[in-house]
C-alpha cells in the first residue's frame, strides 16, 4: 500500500474518531477510543505511525454492546483489548477484543482495517477485583460500562513489537 493511502485511511480513522467524538459524548449509549502510540504508558515511548479508532453502541436494554475496532499502519498484531484504567495508568485487561478470548493470535506483517468487531455481553468480561488502576472492581458488562462513562478504561492494540501496546485510547 502507498504512503499516500496509508496517510489517508490514518487521516480518516482519525476524523472519524473526532467526528464520532461529541456524539458518543452526548450519550450514554455510544463510545468512542481513538488510537494512537502517543497514549501509551511506556518507557521508553512507543515510536509507530500506526491508528486506529474503536467504537461501541450499547443496546436499549444495556444488556449487550456492540463494537468495531479499527487499525492502520500496525504490524504484527497479537491482541486487543478493553482495560481498566485511568489517562496514564496501565490496568489490567476487562474484555478482549481481539481474539475473543486468550490466547493471543499473530496477524503477521502489515494490517489496515477492521481487527474486530461483534457483540459483547457480561460473559466477555474478566472479573476484577478492586485495585489501584480498577477501583472498585468489574464483574458485569455494566461495570465495565461504568468504567467507560467514568473516563477509567482504555482500549489498546498489543504487537510483537510492542508487547504492553502499541497504540491506545481512552474510552469516551
Amino acid at each position: 500500500m502507498s504512503r499516500s493511502l496509508t496517510l489517508r485511511l490514518s487521516l480518516a480513522l482519525m476524523m472519524l474518531a473526532l467526528a464520532a467524538g461529541p456524539a458518543a459524548a452526548a450519550s450514554d449509549q455510544n463510545f468512542v477510543a481513538p488510537l494512537n502510540p502517543g497514549e501509551e504508558v511506556a518507557d521508553p515511548a512507543v515510536e509507530s505511525t500506526a491508528t486506529g479508532v474503536a467504537t461501541f453502541k450499547l443496546s436499549p436494554d444495556g444488556s449487550e454492546m456492540s463494537f468495531r475496532l479499527i487499525a492502520a499502519n500496525i504490524e504484527n498484531i497479537l491482541m486487543a483489548h478493553i482495560h481498566c484504567g485511568p489517562v496514564g495508568v496501565n490496568g489490567p485487561i476487562a474484555i478482549w477484543l481481539y481474539p475473543s478470548a486468550p490466547p493471543p493470535s499473530l496477524i503477521p506483517g502489515r494490517f489496515q482495517g477492521t481487527l474486530a468487531s461483534g457483540t459483547l455481553t457480561d460473559a466477555n468480561v474478566m472479573p476484577l477485583g478492586d485495585s489501584a488502576a480498577c477501583p472498585g472492581g468489574v464483574a458485569t458488562l455494566e461495570d465495565v460500562l461504568e468504567k467507560m462513562r467514568s473516563g477509567g478504561a482504555y482500549v489498546n492494540v498489543h504487537t510483537t513489537q510492542y508487547m504492553g501496546g502499541e497504540i491506545r485510547g481512552q474510552v469516551r
